[in-house]
């Protein structure tokens, strides 16, 4: 039979109840000796303790119970969500609907409402799915949720946990109401966690200016994902920790190779997750000079070009030769950042020598004057999208950080096969050079001739820009991917 221990700070906080020996002080719990006989151990535990913050005692009662294999409310999983105030707007976007029922009632006074959830009963009856859907998301005993009106609307703005010592008298036959429900039907587990067959982590840095996707596409993911089964959570570098609790690694942040996506994309590949990007796709898309050599000895056409070194001699006579202007490029430039148009030998020189202090090689190629990039979007080798990013106005390049605030050029997003289908002939041949991951390949085009100026991984994909002809069907598609990919794992 199932054991039920109840952890507080203190006994006497649970002094208005109902005296049980199911009831634990924290102390107490956390000294248990983990080789006491199966049929006393307690195999669900209630986490009422304070300090549920990182490192603090409530914060260790549930790691140590899921370390003993004990189910645990609130689990360290939950609180780690609750802490991240910035991802949980987004991974809560489904709750909106529930919220807007005071949009439509109206009644409540001020722009601010606080609501105490006790396992997810709410005192306010219009609200009281909204409060079981909560508690099916994050599984807090006690949670403290604040509602703000902006403009009209109901936005979900506080959620934290509520420390039971903090429970106000007034409260406490409320709560022993919702503690005796619960314990009715106590460890089912929530019909929104039973339909996930998997647990996918998206990584995102909030605080990015140009993320490779906006905050639309990462609800489209989400409801993308949990709509085929699959628990979508956006994570943090700080997550690096939480990496084996799921199946599958999406990367939406820049990588970079001296940097904790591709030290995360590692771990979580050595973990057996399924990863986007992988490992190896970040190390060969991210430095140029190696897309140079590999698309020049496998015939793909690209434009010409030269690998500079900074200990050729022979550099100021090869810049003689050449017809002006060039690209001058370091290996690991992203954004337009790290790409100069070089006028003439001496302005070339000139360039080179600066960054050599950070590359010993460089990569010079011919300029091809054009309106737009190509951008074919290709995962599995297969075309998900495809765009025309158009240069800044006034600039050579899509994105002109020259005046100090970044600025790009619009764009247009075609069906595929509207594309010509050169371009994408020779993006999949690129693509598939690199792996089958997620890729973006910038191609120019003049006249006949089409050229691969480099293969990205970790491409954008933005609501309201590369899903503009797919729509939500390109959020399913990379999903389906994942799926795919796990469940092949796991069989």
């Amino acid at each position: 039979m199932s054991r039920l221990r109840i952890v507080v700070d203190q006994l006497s906080d649970w002094r208005s109840f109902y005296p049980s020996d199911d009831v634990i002080t924290a102390e107490e719990y956390l000294a248990q000796d983990t080789d006491i006989p199966a049929p006393m151990k307690a195999t669900h535990v209630i986490n009422l303790c304070s300090e549920l913050d990182y490192l603090g005692t409530g914060y260790y009662v549930s790691l140590l119970a899921q370390a003993r294999g004990q189910r645990v409310q609130p689990s360290v999983e939950t609180l780690s969500q609750m802490s991240r105030h910035d991802l949980l707007a987004l991974e809560l976007d489904g709750l909106q609907r529930w919220m807007a029922v005071l949009e439509r009632q109206g009644s409540v006074p001020g722009d601010e409402l606080v609501l105490r959830l006790f396992f997810g009963h709410s005192d306010v009856p219009s609200l009281a799915i909204l409060g079981r859907r909560l508690f099916e998301h994050l599984p807090c005993p006690l949670m403290e949720v604040t509602l703000s009106r902006h403009n009209g609307r109901w936005q979900l703005t506080g959620l934290q946990p509520l420390p039971f010592s903090a429970l106000p008298q007034a409260e406490e036959e409320r709560f022993a109401s919702a503690l005796n429900n619960h314990s009715r039907q106590i460890w089912r587990t929530p019909a929104a966690r039973r339909r996930y067959r998997f647990d996918l982590a998206i990584l995102i840095d909030p605080e990015e200016a140009m993320p490779p996707s906006n905050k639309g596409a990462l609800k489209a993911f989400i409801r993308a994902g949990r709509k085929i089964g699959i628990d979508v959570s956006l994570i943090t570098r700080h997550d690096e920790g939480r990496l084996a609790e799921f199946d599958g690694l999406f990367i939406r942040e820049t990588t970079r190779i001296d940097h904790h996506t591709y030290r995360m994309a590692r771990r979580a590949e050595h973990e057996g997750l399924v990863v986007i990007d992988d490992p190896t796709s970040i190390l060969r898309c991210t430095n140029k000079v190696y897309l140079h050599a590999m698309l020049r000895d496998r015939h793909v056409p690209a434009p010409g070009g030269h690998l500079l070194s900074r200990h050729d001699a022979g550099l100021a006579a090869l810049a003689e030769t050449l017809s002006y202007p060039q690209v001058l490029k370091i290996p690991d430039g992203a954004f337009s950042r790290g790409i100069s148009k070089v006028r003439s030998p001496a302005e070339l020189l000139e360039q080179a020598e600066g960054l050599f202090k950070d590359s010993a090689l460089l990569l010079l190629q011919e300029w091809m004057p054009t309106d737009y990039d190509w951008r074919v979007g290709i995962l599995d080798d297969k075309v998900l999208f495809v765009s025309r990013y158009y240069m800044a106005r006034g600039h050579w390049q899509i994105y002109d950080h020259s005046k100090g605030k970044t600025k790009s050029g619009g764009f247009d997003t075609l069906a595929p096969e509207d594309a010509p289908p050169q371009v994408l002939k020779v993006a999949l041949k690129a693509a598939r050079l690199i792996g089958r991951g997620l890729y973006g390949v910038d191609l120019k085009q003049s006249g006949e001739r089409v050229v691969v100026i480099e293969v990205n991984d970790n491409p954008n994909l933005d609501a309201g820009i590369e899903d503009v002809v797919a729509g939500k069907t390109l959020y399913d598609t990379v999903m389906q991917v994942f799926l795919a990919r796990m469940s092949a794992r796991r069989a």
